[in-house]
């Protein structure tokens, strides 16, 4: 995976955001936060499962996985706005509305959730298979997921919600992003809709994982350590507020327990591309 990986990355990095126009710095607000780099967490998940399947496809998926990575980093830097977190970092970087203007912002996520769309549809794959692909991105990248999760994240700032009304929260503001991921590389591969939907549960829960720990790096971490701003969720519906640290830890390492364990009912092949990502949600 380590040489797909930076095969994606080049790719991406050839294939930046851009359009002429006498704009002073469009382009720029555009390609900044690609740019930074990031975990590349959803693109890997989708490649892993078509290497896993049907490898001679992944050169013909990395438009999907870069359109992933685009509609990622959108939320990103709509979540960084003064109206939702206004950070001030993210992937080692100063924000866009901090470097540019809030406008200049807004408008650059607005174009990359636009052109994650625009990857898709020109990638060289059947068409029935991409109008599944974006059904399944716009649906669990929208009002069925992460754009739900975030609206009840920003209208429940400041009001304690229960356990399960957080893993919804969650299950929806990240989870199902990640989950779309897995889904969608399982689409490109052609495998079977009972495989399909073990990856999107199984996607659901490592996306939960996921949000735990980022609110561990949260209160365990430094900026400089985490590339992003951190200590800004004492207000927000989090693992830790709820839980607590050390139960928190716990929850995560149960959960990262059993999604090892689950792994092993996917191929080989991913099993252990999955198992080698479970690793790293290390105790801390």
């Amino acid at each position: 995976m380590e040489e797909i990986l930076r095969d994606f990355e080049r790719y991406l990095e050839d294939n930046l955001p851009q359009v002429e126009s006498f704009h002073p710095f469009f382009n720029d607000t555009l390609q900044k936060m690609l740019l930074a780099g990031g975990k590349r967490f959803r693109p890997e998940l989708l490649l892993s499962v078509i290497n896993a399947y049907q490898p001679l496809l992944i050169s013909n998926a990395f438009p999907v996985a870069l359109g992933i990575e685009l509609l990622h980093t959108y939320s990103l830097i709509h979540d960084d706005l003064p109206a939702m977190d206004d950070a001030e970092l993210r992937r080692g970087e100063t924000t866009l509305h901090t470097v540019y203007d809030e406008a200049s912002a807004i408008l650059a996520g607005d174009a990359l959730n636009a052109h994650a769309f625009y990857m898709i549809s020109i990638a060289p794959l059947r068409d029935d298979i991409k109008v599944k692909l974006v059904s399944e991105l716009s649906y669990n990248g929208g009002i069925g997921g992460m754009v739900l999760g975030q609206a009840i994240d920003c209208y429940f700032e400041n009001k304690t919600l229960d356990l399960d009304e957080l893993k919804f929260l969650h299950i929806h503001k990240t989870a199902k992003l990640i989950a779309a991921s897995l889904k969608m590389g399982g689409i490109i591969a052609g495998i079977s809709k009972d495989k399909l939907d073990k990856l999107f549960d199984f996607g659901e829960r490592l996306g939960l994982l996921f949000q735990v720990q980022d609110d561990i790096i949260d209160v365990t971490l430094n900026e400089d350590e985490a590339g992003k701003t951190t200590g800004n969720d004492s207000s927000k519906n989090s693992f830790v507020n709820l839980l607590g640290i050390k139960k928190a830890k716990e929850y995560r390492n149960d959960l990262r327990d059993k999604l090892k364990n689950d792994s092993s009912e996917f191929d080989k092949k991913l099993s252990n591309s999955l198992q080698k990502i479970l690793d790293r949600f290390k105790d801390s």
